[in-house]
């Protein structure tokens, strides 16, 4: 998928927020996928696999399961975070919270561009990340925003780690 460019608008060395934004896609919205994506979360609902359920509903075709462009939106939120020096690995990182805010349903032949934008805050001493990802259709118009939060470990080091005694001697 194309990604392009991120541009910073407003790093800041004095513990301030920091913001970055990423634009990537397109992503191509497929029929197939979303009912993979449907079976595996073990949703019968017709609407995501049969076009005619879909627009018996008033949709041009069939929809994505709401938590779909979660997926989507973890996919650029990792395009962003792998360019944040700052964070070369969030490993470790708590998960704290994703919403999802919908204006419309994502339909089969949706061709969507997300914009991701990256808060960096703290919270008791560690970097807590929150990333805001819109999805936007080919006319431009919204159809979904998510927000993920993640708590990420402490930037102290670690004190160093006793060596281990090969002989023993420090167990009865």
């Amino acid at each position: 998928m194309p990604e392009r460019a991120a541009t910073a608008d407003g790093a800041a060395s004095d513990g301030a927020a920091v913001h970055t934004t990423l634009s990537c896609g397109p992503y191509a919205i497929e029929r197939r996928r979303i009912a993979a994506f449907a079976a595996a979360l073990g949703d019968p609902h017709p609407a995501y696999t049969d076009p005619a359920a879909a627009r018996a509903l008033g949709h041009p075709d069939i929809i994505a399961p709401p938590t779909y462009l979660a997926a989507l939106a973890g996919h650029a939120e990792d395009q962003l975070l792998r360019l944040q020096p700052a964070f070369v690995t969030i490993e470790g990182a708590v998960h704290r919270a994703q919403t999802l805010r919908h204006a419309r349903p994502a339909h089969a032949g949706d061709t969507l561009h997300a914009t991701v934008h990256l808060t960096t805050t703290a919270l008791g001493g560690r970097p807590l990340l929150t990333l805001d990802c819109e999805f936007r259709d080919e006319g431009g118009a919204r159809v979904a925003t998510t927000t993920s939060s993640l708590l990420c470990p402490a930037t102290a080091p670690r004190p160093a780690r006793r060596p281990l005694d090969t002989t023993e001697s420090d167990r009865p």
